[in-house]
């Protein structure tokens, strides 16, 4: 479980979220939504262990992310950033051995276990037909599977992405979010993703969080958070949620811009009563 409790966070004085309060059940695909600069990228920092609070405590499991060594926080934990580059000729498995540095001794080399730790995160990601090519040759669907595969070889318990579907084309964007909720389920990995896509928000996660001027403005299962009216406050944007064959859609209605500013801080919008994810 990941608890945050009134935690204040920020960049050189500045106060980017205050006060959040969060719990993310094991198991769980946990979503963050929201403009930009409304925090998202920087709640994954902290979390990560990057970015210390000003104030409040944040939890994995029952110990304070702070008493962590980054090697105990390494073997807990991975992040994919946003942007990720590679200027060495390195191959993919080159690459994904990198993620059993935490559980090796300095310049020990890897172990039987290890190659086979290793083998099973390519193939969970489908990177294992070209193990053995250059990062440099990969397209950027496939680079992004490298990553992924990356972080799964530390073995961690929880699993961090910022825009993991960002710069990708319509296939690939649908590839990583079905692979990352099969990985949540068969390997039981708490999950924190951060989307600018709604739709993906709506369709791929247990719970999510909208964010907007440093709070969080709504807090629950995807169907009662990206309603028309919300999105309309956060993102100034009009919207229909259409019904089709089943399922839900979230359908911009082009040029149509909110007269309305984005809500303020301590605007009054109601936290929905949080929904139950996996293992919740």
């Amino acid at each position: 479980m990941i608890r945050l409790e009134r935690v204040r966070l920020g960049y050189d004085g500045r106060l980017v979220l205050r006060d959040l309060e969060l719990e993310i059940a094991p198991g769980e695909v946990f979503g963050l939504v929201g403009p930009n600069g409304s925090g998202k990228t920087t709640l994954l920092r902290a979390i990560s262990g990057r970015l210390s609070p000003h104030a409040g405590a944040i939890y994995l499991d029952l110990r304070r992310l702070s008493e962590l060594s980054s090697r105990e926080l390494a073997r807990e934990l991975a992040m994919l950033e946003q942007e990720i580059s590679c200027s060495f000729d390195f191959t993919v498995r080159e690459i994904v051995e990198l993620g059993r540095l935490p559980h090796r001794a300095r310049w020990q080399r890897l172990s039987r276990q290890d190659h086979e730790i290793v083998t099973r995160a390519l193939w969970l990601t489908d990177t294992l037909p070209f193990a053995d090519r250059s990062i440099q040759r990969l397209s950027s669907g496939e680079r992004q599977r490298v990553w992924l595969a990356l972080a799964l070889a530390q073995e961690p318990k929880v699993l961090l992405l910022d825009e993991p579907t960002a710069h990708l084309d319509f296939n690939y964007q649908i590839e990583i979010m079905e692979l990352v909720c099969s990985l949540a389920q068969e390997q039981n990995l708490t999950v924190l993703v951060s989307l600018h896509d709604l739709n993906w928000a709506l369709h791929y996660t247990d719970r999510v969080a909208l964010l907007s001027e440093g709070r969080v403005i709504a807090l629950g299962e995807p169907e009662r958070v990206l309603t028309e009216k919300l999105i309309e406050q956060v993102f100034r944007v009009r919207v229909r949620i259409v019904d089709g064959t089943g399922e839900r859609y979230i359908v911009p209605l082009f040029g149509d811009l909110s007269p309305n500013p984005s809500p303020k801080v301590g605007g009054g919008f109601p936290l929905p009563v949080p929904g139950r994810g996996p293992g919740g």
